[in-house]
């Protein structure tokens, strides 16, 4: 269905072209802006991994923090689709929630806003395009240069350029567009020409897919005399509610978290130009007010339109800050979440009475870090080397499992870890610290205690590790090159070997009856060494795999040792070493 969306459009895009060659300069300016927008956004990702997330965490305790951030992200960035991606991670994650979400949606509706003045203030008051020249010069240099943060500045300053580009070509553009044909001849009196122009103001940022654009559009031609100010109010509402079906689609393939954000911005931007639409008339008398206040001639219809743009957005949050409450009940009904994909895995067994006594508190921290091995060792695990947990926990020889495991699993380790192993093992690690600290423990259960924290430990690095080589695991189960395929289907062995041999000791009611062959597993483990054993060499000198591989089978044959034998050593801690612990000790 997209594909022909896409593919209708661009016809109508050459018809449109062809039959009107005086549009093409202003096709050219939208696409060169979008372009400039596109810059600017992957350049302040570059950033956007560091301090902007620290900052996002920490600065959405409250409120009016929330909404500050949002106003000052937006307004410095220009960037909703960044803070929105951001956004959806973060609350996706747990991290923060959707209160804050919906403060942070309210700010940036204000901060948006910015782009709005910077167009009216500069765009269209001075020779934009010798501005946007250099700035296209030395961003591009930069661009070229490999350091990651000086890409990331050479991509604002390039995407400003492209960005000041476009609106003066869009300004060229309706300078000639105007010669042909004045849309502000078109203008219908009454509600009737409010309602039209929001609806193009809505369709013109889905085409554009930015509210910014939109805005950016909407001042060239309002400067050029092509729209009348009326139709400018009505315009700048639709690009407002425009955005909103930009994040339904966005948050289409997101959880059910992303989804409620995306309705939160839905209602907001309804309700906000439904308010604007109802009162346009006294919203239009107040921008006089205070156009008149802060000396803007009341012919200057770019200034008050700014002044418009922001008083409606600042007035939707006003109107809409009493109301989250009711608006996440609803959010929370409606998107109901029925997927466990959606939720963020939390202790079973750590309850606070089990703290009482340092044996209950034991026990409860065996049975959890029990649970998380599982989760992690027998889903997790499987599932990021594509193996399907039937096939590898099966009667099949594990060489035949690996061998017809050709398939990729979708999965994303990294979300898995934080949805169902990281806040797990957060609590395992706090609760063991509590339950130490609260009354005087022998040194054999401090012993035990230590055990599980290491045993937690061990997990979180095998996820990690298998995280760090899935990308070359996944592009080598397709080479054509027959013996990387092989030489990487034996790492998969390795850790399958050892993920059925835990699988089947868990199992049984003698778990020391598995214990020579895991020993036998953990012997080979660390014999085991491509580096060393020989395999490699014969693999360069008879010239079967390329030069550029070998460094990346070293590292992730190292890599899958490290897996193996933090999945041994964390087994024998909970299956093993939890039979001899001494839990019949007295309360001191």
């Amino acid at each position: 269905m997209k594909k022909i969306l896409l593919f209708s459009s661009l016809i109508l895009l050459g018809m449109l072209l062809f039959m009107n060659p005086t549009v093409k300069e202003i096709a050219a300016g939208i696409a060169i802006l979008l372009f400039g927008m596109i810059m600017l956004e992957e350049g302040f990702h570059s950033f956007a991994s560091g301090p902007l997330q620290v900052l996002l965490k920490k600065s959405t305790d409250k409120l009016y923090k929330s909404i500050g951030l949002g106003f000052l992200s937006a307004a410095i960035l220009q960037s909703s689709s960044l803070i929105s991606v951001i956004l959806i991670s973060f609350i996706s994650a747990g991290l923060i929630g959707l209160r804050a979400g919906i403060g942070i949606i309210f700010g940036s509706n204000i901060g948006t806003t910015a782009t709005t003045w910077l167009v009216s203030t500069l765009g269209l008051k001075i020779d934009i395009a010798g501005l946007a020249m250099p700035m296209l010069a030395f961003g591009i240099v930069l661009v070229l240069q490999k350091p990651k943060k000086l890409k990331g500045i050479g991509q604002i300053l390039a995407g400003l350029g492209f960005f000041f580009m476009g609106i003066f070509f869009m300004k060229n553009g309706f300078d000639v567009y105007k010669d042909n044909i004045n849309l502000a001849d078109f203008a219908i009196p009454g509600v009737l020409d409010l309602v039209i122009y929001t609806f193009i103001g809505v369709l013109i940022t889905m085409i554009l897919q930015s509210s910014s654009a939109t805005m950016a559009l909407i001042l060239t031609a309002l400067a050029v005399g092509q729209i009348t100010y009326t139709n400018s109010l009505a315009l700048s509402i639709g690009a407002n509610v425009g955005t909103t079906i930009t994040a339904i689609i966005g948050s289409l393939g997101s959880n059910i978290s992303g989804k409620r954000l995306a309705g939160a911005h839905f209602i907001f931007n309804i309700v906000t130009g439904l308010i604007a639409l109802v009162f346009i008339g006294y919203l239009g008398q107040l921008v006089d007010i205070i156009s008149g206040w802060v000396g803007i001639s009341q012919s200057n219809y770019t200034f008050k339109l700014s002044v418009f743009h922001s008083i409606f957005n600042v007035l939707g949050v006003i109107i809409m800050i009493p109301l989250i409450n009711p608006l996440i009940n609803i959010l929370n009904r409606v998107f109901k979440s029925s997927d466990e994909e959606d939720i963020i895995e939390q202790p079973q067994f750590l309850d606070e009475n089990a703290l009482a006594y340092p044996q209950t508190a034991l026990l409860a921290l065996r049975n959890e870090t029990k649970r998380l091995f599982e989760k992690a060792a027998f889903t997790i695990i499987p599932h990021g080397m594509n193996i399907h947990r039937t096939d590898l926990f099966g009667e099949e020889k594990i060489k035949e499992v690996v061998k017809k495991s050709r398939k990729e699993i979708e999965v994303n380790i990294e979300e898995l870890y934080l949805r169902k192993i990281k806040t797990i093992y957060g609590k395992i690690i706090e609760f063991t610290t509590l339950a130490q600290s609260r009354s005087s423990v022998s040194p054999e259960l401090t012993k035990q205690f230590a055990q599980i924290k290491l045993a937690s430990r061990d997990i979180v690095e095998a996820i990690k590790a298998l995280e760090e080589i899935r990308k070359n695991m996944n592009v080598h189960l397709f080479s054509e090159n027959m013996h990387i395929r092989h030489e990487y289907d034996l790492l998969r062995q390795k850790i399958s070997k050892i993920l059925r041999a835990l699988y089947l000791l868990q199992k049984s009611p003698e778990p020391t009856l598995h214990l020579k062959k895991l020993k036998k597993l953990k012997s080979d483990t660390e014999k085991s060494d491509i580096l060393l054993d020989g395999t490699l060499d014969q693999l360069i000198r008879e010239g079967k795999i390329p030069s550029t591989v070998v460094s990346s089978l070293v590292n992730d044959s190292h890599i899958v040792a490290l897996i193996s034998k933090k999945l041994i050593e964390a087994g024998e801690l909970i299956y093993i070493n939890q039979d001899t612990m001494d839990l019949t000790e007295t309360n001191p």
